[in-house]
């Protein structure tokens, strides 16, 4: 994610991705965290339509709240 552009579509996809229950996108470290009932592999998905190189990266270990809310971590670039 290069610009407010890329941010935009990242955050419109984002948006409509159904489980979402919040995300947080990161232009200066090129990361999205996105959290909610939702996998991983389906947020790279949801993410990688905007055309945008994705790829996973490690979280720091947050303690789990919630069993039901997965959080999927990606970076969009």
């Amino acid at each position: 994610m290069s610009c407010e552009g890329c941010v935009g579509a990242v955050k419109r996809v984002l948006g409509k991705m159904e489980g979402v229950e919040s995300y947080e996108v990161d232009i200066k470290e090129q990361k999205v965290t996105v959290k909610g009932n939702v996998t991983p592999d389906a947020v790279l998905q949801t993410v990688s339509k905007t055309g945008k190189k994705t790829s996973f990266w490690e979280a720091e270990a947050e303690p789990v709240i919630n069993q039901s809310t997965a959080p999927a971590d990606a970076t969009a670039s």
